[in-house]
């Protein structure tokens, strides 16, 4: 594990005062863990302006399962794209929706047009993707 250094930080108090009403709302322990949970959120944006870089994406779909042929579409892009697809994770929200969670890995320009492809599929109602990387130390 990386040793702890401590720094400090100035802000004025109507900053600090929003800062820790963040913090509450969102249940962290400390300004340390929520200070250090934006610095790698920034650290993963910045891998997906590296065209280069290996990241990774969950895409989110809600779609209506009645759709002829969406499922068919949504494996063939799937299977004939550059990138990798790691898992996905299927559940039949009601009678006529269906929720999909699919885990993409390749370079950010990959993920992405896999995603908006599928994303704009006939019978697809919300697309979501979840843009992650490695934390690199």
């Amino acid at each position: 594990m990386d040793e702890t250094i401590r720094f400090s930080v100035s802000l004025p108090k109507a900053l600090l005062d929003a800062l820790d009403q963040k913090i509450i709302a969102k249940g962290y322990d400390s300004r340390s863990e929520f200070v250090r949970d934006l610095i790698r959120e920034q650290i993963a944006a910045e891998k997906w302006e590296d065209e280069a870089a290996e990241v990774f994406g969950n895409l989110t779909l809600i779609y209506d399962h009645h759709q002829r042929e969406l499922n068919a579409k949504m494996i063939d892009l799937a299977h004939n794209s550059a990138m990798n697809v790691m898992c996905s994770t299927h559940v039949h929200l009601d009678h006529c929706n269906c929720m999909e969670s699919i885990i993409l890995k390749g370079k950010p320009n990959e993920v992405e047009t896999i995603a908006t492809q599928i994303g704009g599929l006939r019978g697809v109602r919300l697309a979501k993707l979840t843009r992650v990387s490695r934390l690199d130390h």
